[in-house]
């Protein structure tokens, strides 16, 4: 009789290997199964990549509140005066909106990031923003095809397959990180809002009282953590994380090929 954590023997192709309990419930897990986990992979792949697009046109990846300081100098404002020299902006990658306040009533005014502020903000650091947005919206759709191709195909490279998702995951992810890093440092290092508000203001100085991230940065943060929860789901499945030492790797091998 065999005990709980014995190996067993399976035949494949002619050839018997010897199988762990979890290779064991590896390869009984239903194809059904497999199917549904990465169709729910493909699909927060596909609803993240639509967001992101969505995110990348709006102008609400950041609040803020910016106070004229010249004006409140000037009349020595204090507590609720403040309110009349403080001032609301909102904008994203591409272009945003506001309102100023010194005292003699609101501003409005609109601009855009190309061409209007080209001189006064960090370029390389915005562009690149714009760009791993980019690449992190074409990457997470070949995620999701190649999730959905896993479900209902049969790979027959190893990029296509298992190891194909982990990657792609992997590099979406970091990709969706490199866009939250570089815009925080853009906003926080480089006193973005401060650099906005003060364009064109040849009288008055402003300076940032609060900022806060709004919805489109929250939504790249919920895509950045789909990926590495797509990763755990691709384990769910069966496989085993890359560059993961495995006991026998023979049996490995077969698992896989008997899952497809």
């Amino acid at each position: 009789m065999q005990s709980q954590g014995q190996s067993l023997p399976i035949a494949h192709k002619g050839l018997v290997f010897k199988t762990s309990p979890s290779q064991r419930l590896f390869l009984i897990m239903p194809s059904q199964q497999k199917k549904i986990i990465f169709c729910m992979a493909g699909v927060l792949s596909f609803a993240c990549a639509l967001g992101v697009v969505t995110a990348l046109g709006t102008p609400l990846w950041i609040k803020t509140t910016v106070l004229c300081k010249t004006g409140a100098l000037l009349v020595n404002a204090s507590g609720q005066e403040l309110d009349k020299f403080m001032g609301e902006m909102q904008y994203g990658l591409f272009h945003g909106e506001g309102v100023r306040q010194c005292g003699l009533g609101a501003r409005p005014f609109r601009f855009s990031f190309f061409p209007d502020l080209l001189k006064v903000i960090p370029v390389s650091i915005h562009v690149n923003v714009i760009l791993f947005s980019a690449i992190f919206i074409v990457l997470t759709m070949v995620g999701a095809a190649f999730f959905m191709y896993n479900a209902f195909g049969k790979p027959f490279e190893t990029l296509h397959g298992p190891l194909g998702l982990y990657l792609l995951s992997f590099i979406s992810g970091s990709c969706g990180c490199l866009v939250m890093i570089l815009f925080a440092s853009e906003v926080k290092i480089h006193h973005l809002s401060e650099k906005i508000a003060n364009y064109k203001e040849g009288t008055y100085v402003y300076k940032t009282q609060s900022e806060k991230y709004a919805i489109s940065f929250w939504v790249i943060f919920i895509c950045f953590s789909v990926h590495f929860l797509n990763g755990l789901l691709i384990r769910l499945a069966g496989f085993q994380f890359p560059f993961a030492k495995s006991k026998d790797s023979e049996t490995t091998n077969v698992a896989a090929d008997l899952m497809y």
